[in-house]
């Protein structure tokens, strides 16, 4: 990563926070620090794509959903991703979940996956 690519934030609630995930996903371990999303609540789906399954190790995994109540929060960590970095993560993440910008408690602006 050179540095003056531009960065990103990705808020992962899940997996993604994985080490093994994440070699594989972005070829290195990424940075991160603990934040929240508020208004959102954390449910599960049944993950079907075996290269995911296997990589994390899990066949469920969390996905978020808006509940437009500020008391809500999903806990997790903003990672310091690049563009590259969140098309790899893209990849990794299943039609269940989409991309969206959000702003985490910290105030930082970041991308989450939430339920499609």
């Amino acid at each position: 990563m050179s540095v003056d690519e531009p960065l990103e934030y990705l808020f992962s609630y899940g997996t993604l926070q994985h080490p093994d995930v994440q070699l594989d996903t972005f070829g290195r371990l990424v940075e991160s620090e603990d934040d929240a999303l508020p208004g959102y609540t954390v449910d599960y789906a049944e993950i079907e794509d075996t290269r995911v399954v296997d990589l994390s190790g899990l066949s469920v995994h969390p996905i978020v959903r808006e509940t437009g109540n500020p008391l809500d929060k999903v806990v997790g960590k903003a990672l310091v991703v690049t563009e590259d970095e969140l098309d790899a993560s893209d990849e990794y993440e299943v039609a269940l979940y989409r991309r969206i910008a959000v702003v985490l408690a910290s105030g930082r602006s970041a991308w989450v996956y939430v339920a499609a």
